[in-house]
């Protein structure tokens, strides 16, 4: 069995309630029938029937509950949490009633109230349309002071430096030019994604242009000392995780390279959690890897919600979609 036929198997069990924000959507309409059928998780459909049928005439919606927020009853109960979560902010009645009506605030209304289990949006949003009702509402984990996000890659075939067949990607969809303590934050919570959804015992690689030193940006971009400093922390905070760093990917990765360039870790050359120093080389890298590699990017999946809330890419597929929805239901458990 797959990793990701485990994860659904994992998810079926589980009988969780998701909501996906976007009936606008073709390949929202058409996972969300399929999740159904596959039983992978109850799907609450944000959308009405005629729309759907337009986009997706031939998907059968049999067992998805479609939920309008112009039409539904809950849209009143909604906007007073929203109001109540964002008063202090100046929002008044009015406006949050208004907004209630938006369909991704719609959902993460209903993952406040504890209507659903878990929220996925991003088909064709954008992640700040996506995340910002997240962050207003659901907000944040007792203790957890950075959302970001990972990818779980799934290699096509196992390789000679990714013999698990899976690896983690992070930050690449949220947190644009992280501190150092930002990258200890994703690194810590990146490693606990990768045992919980992965499976993966983590191995954690904090990422640069640099190994060990032998790169200097100081006098410029300073990118270098944010990732030592970012590993020194990271390591305080998880004293017992095997992290190391500031690495280049190579030598995170391949054996013959990490005992060369970091002679004596135990990360080096044998790295599963990847954190990348900021969104930019984290997008583009897990880019490569999905259309060169031919790897299959499950996320972007958020880290540090008080309940689970996750983003799409905008390129996903329908694939991409029921993957994301199970990796919701297992972060719901």
């Amino acid at each position: 069995m797959s990793l990701l036929d485990e994860i659904k198997s994992k998810a079926a069990a589980l009988k969780k309630t998701i909501v996906l924000c976007e009936g606008e959507d073709k390949r929202v309409v058409e996972a969300a029938a399929q999740i159904t059928k596959e039983g992978i998780a109850k799907i609450v459909l944000i959308g009405n029937e005629a729309e759907c049928k337009k986009v997706a005439p031939h998907v059968d919606l049999k067992g998805v509950t479609l939920i309008d927020p112009l039409t539904s009853d809950k849209t009143e109960k909604y906007a007073s949490l929203l109001y109540e979560a964002r008063k202090a902010k100046g929002m008044t009645e009015e406006q949050a009633k208004e907004q209630a009506k938006d369909r991704t605030m719609f959902g993460a209304l209903m993952l406040k109230a504890g209507d659903v289990d878990g929220y996925v949006s991003g088909a064709c949003h954008s992640t700040a349309n996506t995340l910002r009702p997240g962050l207003q509402v659901v907000k944040t984990a007792p203790g957890i002071n950075t959302v970001s996000s990972c990818f779980i890659m799934i290699a096509p075939e196992k390789h000679e430096y990714n013999p698990d067949g899976v690896a983690v990607f992070a930050d690449c969809a949220i947190n644009i030019e992280p501190t150092a303590e930002q990258l200890a934050d994703i690194a810590v919570t990146s490693a606990k994604t990768a045992k919980a959804i992965a499976g993966i015992e983590p191995r954690v690689a904090m990422l640069s242009f640099s190994t060990k030193g032998s790169g200097n940006d100081d006098k410029f971009t300073q990118t270098v000392p944010k990732v030592q400093k970012a590993t020194e922390l990271a390591k305080l905070a998880a004293p017992d995780l095997a992290l190391d760093g500031e690495f280049q990917f190579d030598a995170a990765v391949a054996p013959e390279v990490g005992q060369l360039k970091a002679p004596g870790s135990k990360v080096a050359g044998h790295a599963n959690v990847f954190v990348f120093p900021n969104i930019n080389a984290g997008n583009i890298g897990y880019k490569i890897a999905q259309r060169f590699g031919g790897y299959m990017a499950i996320g972007p999946v958020c880290q540090g919600f008080a309940k689970p809330l996750n983003d799409l890419s905008r390129g996903c597929n329908v694939e991409d979609i029921v993957a994301t929805v199970a990796v919701t239901a297992l972060q719901a458990e």
